[in-house]
């Protein structure tokens, strides 16, 4: 059952922030569709046959169960079963067979997550097996606690980690244009100042597949309130050829270039802030997209913590 669990989790896509790999006690990545047991999402828009699965095709080390995706969220057309597998897998990629730092089993800590600016820090006493759901309300988590995983789920919205590599401390962000307006990454930075006495030469930082600028058109009124916040704020948006029936230009806005800013201001060199550049919403094949998949699709984590 071990090598057959261990076959499984092989199949998990996950995508590694260069260099970090250097750092023999971190944990982290970024996750994709590709990988587990979840099969509501396949099919495309069109009905056709599910991204790279032929009708009833079998997986063969997960036994009867269909060749599916890593649907990390407890969403409502997925099983809790399937979800719960689905993060197991994860946590087996990511440890790779290594135990944690400590005697007791590696945990994941996630979110109910609801556009804030709210960052917590977390401690074991704050996690949870990977069947439940998220207790805490919040869009950010550090610690510095051994054998304890963030978890912040996106589907669009940017996840950000961030890595204090002289402290050994960790923190993960869900930045979605509210939370970008509030600041949330600037304001997290800050707080691992606070907390764990980071200094902005010791930190890196890594955002992670998000919707680009090419498909995320917003209103004049999110506009606005960047406008509102920041200097910058016109180097964020642009202006593209309108596909509906006025004729208007609409409006794009760079949220992950904002989060980047934001990093910077936070006192992060540039070379020290990674932009995976994928864009959720163009690559289906590969991400959920909320925008895309029209509010029915998965989640993807982005992970960090200390072995």
């Amino acid at each position: 059952m071990n090598a057959e669990l261990e076959s499984a989790a092989g199949r998990v896509d996950l995508i590694p922030v260069p260099g970090w790999a250097e750092l023999p006690w971190l944990v982290h990545g970024f996750t994709t569709r590709a990988g587990g047991g979840t099969t509501v999402y396949r099919r495309d828009q069109a009905g056709r046959e599910p991204f790279g699965v032929r009708a009833g095709e079998v997986a063969g080390e997960l036994g009867s169960e269909v060749a599916g995706e890593l649907n990390l969220g407890f969403t409502a057309d997925d099983s809790r079963e399937v979800v719960t597998r689905n993060r197991e897998l994860l946590l087996r990629r990511l440890l790779g067979g290594d135990q944690a730092t400590s005697t007791e089993t590696p945990t994941l800590v996630t979110l109910r997550q609801i556009h804030s600016a709210t960052v917590l820090r977390v401690d074991r006493s704050h996690a949870l097996s990977c069947d439940r759901p998220a207790v805490l309300e919040g869009d950010g988590l550090m610690t510095d606690v051994p054998g304890l995983l963030l978890g912040i789920l996106t589907a669009d919205c940017v996840p950000v980690l961030v890595v204090d590599t002289r402290r050994r401390a960790v923190a993960a962000f869900h930045s979605g244009w509210r939370g970008t307006v509030q600041q949330i990454v600037e304001l997290g930075v800050a707080r691992m100042r606070q907390e764990f006495g980071s200094a902005p030469e010791d930190l890196q930082a890594a955002v992670g597949p998000a919707i680009g600028a090419c498909c995320y058109a917003v209103g004049e009124e999110v506009r606005g309130q960047f406008a509102e916040r920041f200097s910058y704020a016109g180097e964020l948006f642009t202006e593209a050829p309108s596909t509906g029936a006025d004729g208007r230009a609409a409006t794009h806005l760079d949220l992950a270039e904002a989060n980047r800013r934001q990093l910077l201001a936070a006192g992060l060199g540039d070379a020290s802030i990674l932009r995976t550049h994928a864009c959720t919403s163009c690559r289906t094949d590969r991400f959920f997209s909320h925008r895309a998949e029209h509010g029915r699709t998965g989640r993807l984590m982005a992970v960090a913590g200390l072995r």
